[in-house]
């Protein structure tokens, strides 16, 4: 089992259409902004002796970062195209990149069983996933998890959606890098906010935190302010692991 044609060739299609250049694509915010704070609220409860996973990695921004906080880091994404840019952009070497589809358990095990229990950082992954899809993407996290491993997920509110209809319906239309997410057949946020806390339960996770917290973009408003998406976060761990 996997994900659709439709939405892997979506998301190809749009790695496939983007630079290297930093910040082109309007997740593609510096760790500063995004990995650096998110990891301040997991490693409290995280074992940094473990590996780092960073699902859906894109072109490696962020992995790059965790990769210096934990014993080593890896980043998988369900595009070739993003997994290419990562590899690129990692000129010094500090993380790995696979090819993962999220939805193959079969997959999802065979990282787990060669790399061992890990932690596991995933910024906006479930809201963009097809709704028969999120499941298995929530069970992903378990799997990888094992017995030690800890997580830290963030998933876009609905206000986001309010947020980014208001942008795509101004005078000029979205800007740029949201109009290349919309082209590429991609539908950010949509989940709801009850959803994902159910979805998380049900893959058997157990939250030890949680937060409301706003996803930075690299697109701007009309205003000049930068576009910061709300959203919640969670730090997780396997209910088996703390039941």
């Amino acid at each position: 089992m996997g994900v659709s044609e439709r939405y892997r060739d979506a998301w190809e299609g749009y790695w496939s259409a983007t630079s290297d250049t930093p910040g082109e694509a309007i997740w593609d915010a510096d760790p500063a902004l995004s990995s650096v704070p998110d990891s301040a609220l997991l490693l409290p409860y995280a074992d940094t002796s473990l590996p780092v996973v960073d699902l859906g990695c894109g072109n490696g921004t962020q992995t790059r970062y965790l990769a210096t906080r934990f014993a080593r880091g890896t980043g998988v994404d369900l595009s070739h195209a993003a997994i290419a840019h990562a590899r690129r952009a990692d000129t010094e070497g500090v993380a790995e990149f696979a090819q993962l589809d999220l939805v193959d358990a079969e997959a999802v095990a065979a990282l787990h069983e060669r790399i061992g229990d890990a932690n596991v950082y995933m910024r906006a992954v479930i809201h963009q996933s097809d709704a028969e899809a999120r499941p298995a993407v929530a069970a992903a996290v378990t799997t990888l998890l094992g017995e030690r491993g800890r997580a830290f997920v963030a998933e876009l509110t609905p206000d986001s959606k309010a947020v980014l209809q208001r942008m795509a319906q101004g005078p000029d239309g979205p800007p740029e890098k949201l109009r290349r997410v919309l082209d590429h057949g991609l539908n950010p946020v949509s989940a709801t906010e009850e959803e994902v806390p159910r979805l998380l339960r049900a893959a058997g996770l157990t939250t030890l935190a949680d937060g409301d917290t706003a996803l930075a973009q690299t697109a701007y408003l009309p205003d000049g302010t930068r576009l910061d998406l709300p959203a919640r976060w969670f730090v997780l761990a396997a209910t088996t692991a703390v039941g």
